[in-house]
């Protein structure tokens, strides 16, 4: 029987049970991980109550928006992981390459039912809400990529993370627990279906999709996988939670968890890592600062795309107070203008800007803190703030591994308001919070950063393939 809470399972569509399918399917999409996946979980449980096999299909598209070799590869390498692991449990895992909506409906017609993981951007619901309308079958859909479902939390759009975070905070005692991981019956390794795609040899998969954008992966720095994250986050642990409220600002320093581009990919589960946070022997102003990261910040950015699917990756969704005061001062002169590929490049005045773009392009991640320069900056050397805005979407979702998800569209709305109030007005800003290279010095030692940025850009390109 699946312990996996009722509110996190959601009925799709009302087609009548399928007695005679072959299996009880799971779609997996957005939880990508073999283990702590609520989804995985309710599947097992359906699967033994119906004495049937369980098959777990993943659908790999050649043009998922905005992804290139580099978030390919990095997802691949947790997938592979996972088929393994779901294997050692006698459950297949097919990955077939096609649209993940086509590939999940290519199986559904031998499922006595399929269950869905939950995505949030628009075409993840559009691919899920095709499905729930075709299957010949019941479909269900189980939230496991946040600590509290969407819906417990509110019904409309906060305004900012102090307005969601008692909403958050009435549901985390029930929220924070892990369902049990149950034991399938009936094993599906020797299904008679096709197998798909061989994950063995990450690059050769890689090599058949047709990429438009072939950013390289950054192996010599990050690897992707529940395992490797296992790893991170126990360094992190031993390391560096213990003093996290006061260093997490600290640009030069390593103490930051590196968990986000594991949580994009769905290959943690964020209650199995706010878990691992609150067990840990770290004081209490350390595990708070932490949580209020992973829970309240990231599921704010979750409520952001949900309640605004038309315009959660547009100019035109921040609050009126933003676009007002930026409007006012579109015109401001400009102490520097750059093009976009001067940005792209490093090819700025500002060396501290400079080694966060290349910590950007060359590793795939920037500290959180530098991020914030890094966007306050692209509005100030943009000819105008829809121009910025542009720049600073497009180049934060080709280079991050964590990009294009709902913390990056949050995160760099928010560098123009968005979650946000307004300041004392300035030229170019407005109102519009500011950020300066003198208020880094003193908060920061970015001369240190440089540094840093400097041996992990070389280590990063010496992992890439010539």
């Amino acid at each position: 029987m699946s312990t996996v809470d009722p509110a996190r399972v959601q009925r799709l569509n009302d087609a009548d049970p399928v007695a005679e399918g072959r299996y009880v399917l799971y779609w997996m999409q957005q939880s990508q991980r073999a283990v702590h996946n609520p989804a995985l979980d309710h599947a097992i449980g359906r699967a033994n109550e119906k004495k049937a096999p369980l098959l777990v299909v993943f659908g790999l598209m050649d043009d998922y928006p905005e992804a290139n070799r580099r978030h390919y590869t990095f997802m691949l390498e947790g997938l592979r992981e996972t088929q393994e692991r779901l294997a050692e449990r006698g459950i297949k895992l097919v990955a077939r390459r096609g649209a993940p909506d086509d590939v999940a409906l290519s199986f559904a017609e031998d499922a006595q039912m399929i269950v869905s993981d939950r995505g949030y951007l628009r075409h993840q619901r559009r691919w899920r809400k095709r499905v729930a309308a075709e299957a010949p079958c019941p479909v269900v859909q189980v939230e496991g990529d946040v600590v509290v479902p969407v819906e417990e939390v509110t019904d409309k759009p906060e305004y900012a993370a102090r307005t969601i975070r008692p909403k958050i905070h009435e549901h985390l005692d029930r929220f924070l627990a892990l369902s049990t991981e149950g034991t399938i019956e009936v094993p599906s390794v020797d299904l008679d279906v096709d197998d798909g795609l061989a994950l063995d040899a990450v690059d050769a998969v890689v090599d058949r999709l047709d990429l438009g954008d072939n950013v390289p992966p950054v192996r010599g720095l990050y690897r992707g996988g529940t395992s490797e994250a296992e790893a991170v986050l126990q360094a992190f642990l031993n390391d560096h939670l213990d003093g996290y409220d006061d260093h997490r600002n600290q640009i030069h320093s390593h103490a930051v968890s590196h968990m986000s581009k594991y949580l994009h990919f769905g290959q943690v589960s964020p209650v199995w890592l706010a878990l691992q946070i609150q067990e840990s022997a770290a004081p209490d102003e350390d595990i708070d600062a932490y949580l209020e990261e992973l829970i309240v910040r990231r599921e704010l950015a979750v409520n952001h795309v949900y309640y605004r699917p038309d315009t959660y990756d547009a100019y035109e969704c921040l609050p009126e107070w933003a676009r007002e005061t930026l409007a006012e001062h579109a015109d401001d002169e400009r102490e520097y203008v750059y093009s976009r590929r001067a940005l792209e490049q490093s090819e700025t005045h500002d060396p501290y800007w400079n080694a966060a773009m290349t910590e950007m392009r060359e590793t795939g991640y920037m500290h959180n803190y530098m991020r914030m320069y890094w966007g306050k900056k692209i509005l100030e050397w943009s000819p105008d703030p829809q121009t910025a805005f542009e720049r600073a979407l497009t180049l934060n979702n080709r280079y991050f591994l964590d990009g294009r998800d709902p913390n990056s569209y949050a995160n760099v709305l928010w560098l123009f308001g968005l979650h946000d109030r307004g300041w004392k007005e300035r030229p170019v800003y407005g109102k519009v919070r500011y950020m300066s290279k003198g208020g880094l010095e003193r908060k920061a030692d970015p001369e240190a950063y440089v540094e840093k940025v400097d041996r992990l850009a070389a280590k990063a390109r010496s992992s890439t393939p010539s």
